[in-house]
């Protein structure tokens, strides 16, 4: 009852507002940064998106508008380890965990969907609920099912929940066991490869099954059938696929993996997934990020969706620009400006490459203070666990959202013991990212050791040459000093890492530069670039822990975006 009635008192406020205006544009990506696999839905005033999220955690966001363009972090589904125990620190490869996520609003409730992939015993598929989106403490433990497939899809009729799944499957599934019937087959697309995303909708009379294929790159594709009968037989549209911008020379690609929703007004909407990468494919490193088009959806007709460009149309009608969402979240395109004060939260939009050690982050009297993890950000992937990743990496970062932005944190306390690292990261998986840390060298004869910037590049499965590591010695004069380490971009294509003592920080000196085409696919081609902190002692130590419980401090964390592509010649402020 606490979201219905939090959710009719938004509604009453919106309607007084003024409900929409008329022959508005927008621009998108509205979701800009890696957001995949966008599901929507939408109660009274408000619209809640999730996507997909595989090793990040905490995982599952849920994302909260009244106006489709600005979008708050409200929760995230799955944020705590007792939900799932041991499932992160079980999951080795670099694109498994949480994929192609569900959200659905049924009786009052806020259910999630989603399966995680790569564990030893295979599949499970995980069943969220919540009365109250707006508070991550609510959403529930999960409900345990094992599918043999994957992309579920929530679908409720005569008080039986149907699960559709990659294949297209649909099976009964019991809400208090998690059993799962015999799966029937009700559609296989319309030849393309991986049918899978499916949606189903019930409008006049009929069962519409909107499904993904062609694979998730340039041939990606929404298609759709309908039928009289949930379980068929399914009739394609013939004009499919309804939304696709392959064999094309648009800026965005890979167009596909689609949500259908209505708004207060009844008007028809969709999210999907989209890579701002134009035909090249080339250069994408914010991954595959959710993009926002306008449908009609005429009685006893098909759906009609809008081609997904820079900037849309939004017609008929948009929702009135409305920021007063509740929650402690950010709105995904603001800058971030954390100084971690001493009693302060975790901001919600920062995450971390599978679950982290307990205790691992903490925001203390001085800061941000992370301990060290005994495996770097690439770790070994086959050796041991304690150096695989596995179990946790030091590492906090928030998606990049913006082609041109600035990131900078300050560095207040610098490693003091050999090979001890601190610094910042363009984050896309473990085999795929751009360093520059502050490490203690040691010295090769002698005690002591020598204090330097380290540019190094970790890129596998890319086309172009990877920088070599670049060695500069932190200037005599700064090493009393607090140091800013800074990412910036002043180009679509191009990273460039900077550091200076945070007294003076108009005496920064460049590290140097890398193309962003290193944190493009490679092995995340399902994921996008994260900016970040990380700290490691490099493999020192012993089992999980570092020599010394040397904790290494952040402070004032600044994200400022600058500039969004949003077609092959534009980029807007």
């Amino acid at each position: 009852m606490k979201l219905i009635s939090l959710l009719l008192h938004l509604a009453v406020c919106a309607f007084a507002q003024n409900s929409s205006q008329p022959n508005a544009t927008f621009t998108n990506p509205v979701l800009p940064g890696w957001h995949s696999d966008p599901s929507c839905t939408h109660v009274n005033s408000t619209f809640f998106c999730v996507t997909s999220t595989f090793e990040a955690f905490p995982g599952l966001p849920v994302y909260a508008s009244k106006d489709l363009r600005n979008w708050k972090l409200v929760s995230h589904v799955w944020n705590r380890e007792a939900q799932l125990p041991g499932v992160s620190w079980n999951t080795t490869q670099q694109q498994q965990g949480m994929y192609a996520a569900t959200i659905r609003h049924h009786e009052g409730e806020i259910f999630v969907v989603c399966e995680y992939l790569g564990l030893p015993g295979g599949i499970i598929g995980v069943l969220f609920r919540t009365s109250d989106p707006f508070d991550e403490d609510a959403w529930s433990d999960p409900l345990i099912f094992h599918p043999d497939k994957i992309d579920p899809d929530l679908f409720w009729e005569n008080g039986t929940l149907y699960v559709a799944t990659q294949g297209i499957v649909l099976q009964k599934l019991d809400m208090k066991t998690g059993e799962l019937s015999k799966p029937t087959s009700l559609w296989n697309g319309t030849g393309g490869v991986w049918p899978e995303g499916p949606h189903l909708y019930k409008r006049d009379g009929y069962y519409y099954l909107m499904i993904a294929e062609g694979g998730t790159a340039e041939d990606h594709s929404i298609t759709i059938a309908r039928s009289r009968q949930l379980y068929g037989p399914y009739e394609a549209y013939e004009h499919n696929p309804i939304l696709t911008n392959r064999n094309t020379q648009r800026y965005f690609q890979t167009v596909g993996h689609g949500d259908l929703f209505q708004d207060e007004e009844g008007a028809w909407w969709g999210m999907c997934l989209a890579t701002r990468s134009g035909p090249a494919f080339e250069i994408y490193p914010m991954g595959r990020e959710a993009v926002l088009f306008p449908a009609t959806w005429e009685k006893g007709q098909w759906p009609v969706l809008q081609t997904i460009e820079g900037r849309m149309n939004g017609w008929p009608s948009l929702p009135t620009k409305n920021r007063d969402v509740p929650g402690d979240g950010p709105f995904n395109s603001d800058p971030d400006a954390y100084d971690f004060e001493a009693g302060s939260k975790m901001p919600k939009n920062l995450i971390h490459w599978r679950v982290p050690r307990e205790g691992a982050f903490k925001i203390g009297s001085e800061g941000l203070e992370v301990t060290p993890s005994r495996t770097n950000l690439t770790g070994i992937p086959f050796g041991p666990v304690e150096l695989s990743g596995q179990r946790g990496i030091s590492f906090i970062g928030r998606r990049q959202t913006d082609t041109l932005f600035a990131f900078s944190v300050d560095l207040q306390s610098k490693p003091q013991q050999p090979n001890h690292e601190a610094g910042v990261t363009v984050f896309l998986t473990q085999v795929n990212h751009i360093d520059l840390g502050v490490v203690y060298l040691p010295a090769a004869n002698a005690t002591g050791g020598q204090l330097v910037f380290r540019f190094r590049v970790e890129s596998q499965n890319v086309p172009i040459p990877v920088p070599e590591t670049k060695i500069v010695p932190v200037p005599a004069d700064w090493k009393a000093s607090a140091l800013r380490l800074e990412i910036s971009t002043s180009n679509n294509v191009t990273y460039e890492f900077s550091a200076s003592p945070v007294e003076k920080p108009e005496a920064a000196i460049n590290i140097g530069t890398a193309s962003a085409q290193l944190v493009s696919a490679g092995n995340g081609t399902f994921v996008g670039s994260l900016v970040g902190a990380y700290a490691t002692c490099n493999g020192a130590g012993e089992g999980l822990d570092c020599p010394k419980e040397e904790r290494v401090v952040f402070k004032r964390w600044r994200y400022t975006g600058k500039g969004q592509q949003i077609a092959d010649a534009e980029i807007i402020q």
